[in-house]
């Protein structure tokens, strides 16, 4: 087993890993998608959309393994590329067996085999695939890719599916040699099929129970406000790509931490703008995949870039994250930028601009320095403990029972009887003579809320009419 496996065997995650790597724009997260069964990479007809690597669980027969996806594999470039490469040569270093993609079409190129030099040295069962295969003519060039050195390619088309069965037999196979592991039976009801460690974090069964138990907390901000380099930070790895050029983060990403409070899955988003500003499909899938992080996570760390203060964008990301009954965590990152007079402005700007919020914790930090960001841990103990709070029964109709008294509903109404009928987050059922008006129910949220000091957590109440 890998060392990226071992690092969460502990929580049930130990199937082999697969890195797929590559040059950019050879299909790689086509292959992804196919294989998954699912469009879950971002696709896009041009090189560079990849940039971070990124965790999938699948299944193929039986036989479980992680997808790790890459970003574009250069000999040189610019500073953001060859971290991109690093990023690959870190999944190949993690992996139990690499799917060496190549463009069939094009046939070897010098990065082709600058990837074959590195993937010579890596010691790991390497399998060329050699995409795009369904153009005529794909075939002859497909074999002009044994000079690469790993031996027969597989000829496939990620986008229409041609040849990917062979391939995944093959990859089983290398996988049960490799490391002994065995598929499961086909009779069992508990096969994986599909479950994303890197975006949804949804479990099924054993093998993702850790992450749909893991306590979900989901770093949202406008481009380049520093979430990357913050999710490092709190994760302990170069997970996500790191770079001044707003928008380097493509996709989501998250990374499982073991604290005292239990597992806490840790997802970086790409940077939200205005969707009237978006120029790009890659841009758009990204927004719709950062709101969807939102919407299943526990809470939204907010970063704001302090140098700049609050935008107008800062405001509307906040209503959103608010909306999804997220409670929140503002950062003020870049915080050591400042000087007292800016340091007051900015805190007043907060304040003033987010004050919808009601009161969420607000934190001053430099997620490039570190500075600051061990204050977030206790802010984050004490979500996770609002988030699981159970209150008796009794306690429950005592508050509600005072606050009818000091301020009884309108027109008659009123609540017979009250319950916590589940927990992550507070869940209430409230049983009524006559329909609460909404500002009514607020209010009894506000009591329940500040008497059991549940912070800024979402609360859920479920209203049922029992006539008189």
């Amino acid at each position: 087993m890998s060392d990226f496996a071992a690092r969460f065997a502990g929580s049930g995650l130990s199937s082999p890993v697969v890195a797929v790597v590559g040059r950019p724009n050879v299909g790689k997260s086509t292959l992804v998608n196919r294989i998954l069964g699912r469009r879950e990479a971002i696709v896009e007809e041009r090189p560079g959309v990849t940039r971070d690597r990124k965790a999938l669980d699948a299944q193929w027969q039986g036989q479980n393994f992680t997808l790790l996806d890459t970003g574009g594999w250069s000999a040189g470039g610019d500073a953001l590329e060859v971290k991109v490469s690093a990023q690959a040569e870190q999944a190949v270093s993690q992996a139990d067996a690499v799917l060496f993609v190549v463009d069939a079409l094009v046939g070897v190129t010098v990065d082709d085999e600058q990837v074959a030099k590195v993937l010579h040295a890596a010691d790991v069962p390497v399998l060329v695939v050699a995409n795009k295969v369904d153009h005529s003519g794909g075939g002859e060039l497909a074999w002009e890719l044994l000079a690469l050195g790993h031996g027969t390619p597989h000829q496939v088309s990620a986008l229409h599916g041609l040849g990917t069965g062979d391939l995944l037999d093959d990859l089983t196979a290398r996988l049960n040699a490799t490391t002994g592991t065995q598929a499961a039976s086909v009779d069992d009801p508990s096969p994986i099929s599909g479950i994303g460690i890197g975006e949804n974090g949804i479990g099924e069964n054993d093998l993702a129970l850790a992450a749909a138990e893991a306590f979900s907390v989901v770093l949202v901000g406008r481009p380049n406000v520093g979430k990357s380099t913050l999710f490092n930070r709190l994760t302990g790895e170069d997970r996500a790509i790191v770079h001044d050029l707003p928008g380097t983060t493509r996709d989501s990403i998250d990374t499982l931490v073991e604290t005292d409070q239990g597992p806490v899955r840790f997802i970086d988003t790409a940077g939200m703008r205005r969707r009237a500003r978006i120029n790009s499909g890659t841009e758009y899938y990204s927004l719709l995949r950062a709101l969807r992080a939102v919407d299943s996570a526990d809470v939204a760390l907010l970063v704001i870039d302090s140098s700049v203060g609050v935008t107008h964008q800062d405001q509307r990301l906040a209503e959103r994250v608010d909306a999804a009954g997220c409670p929140i965590v503002v950062l003020l990152n870049k915080w050591d930028l400042l000087d007292a007079e800016n340091r007051s402005k900015v805190s007043l700007d907060v304040a003033d601009r987010l004050k919808f919020l009601g009161s969420p914790p607000v934190l001053h930090v430099s997620a490039l320095s570190g500075k600051g960001v061990s204050r977030l841990w206790p802010s984050l103990n004490s979500a996770v403990s609002q988030y699981r709070t159970r209150i008796p029964t009794r306690r429950v109709n005592e508050v509600v029972r005072a606050a009818q008294s000091a301020q009884p509903a309108p027109a008659g109404a009123r609540i017979l009887y009250a319950t916590q009928v589940a927990a992550d987050p507070p869940t209430f059922t409230l049983f009524v003579n006559r329909t609460l008006p909404r500002t009514y129910l607020r209010y009894i949220e506000r009591s329940l809320r500040e008497h059991f000091d549940l912070g800024a957590t979402a609360l859920k109440f479920r209203v049922r009419r029992r006539d008189d």
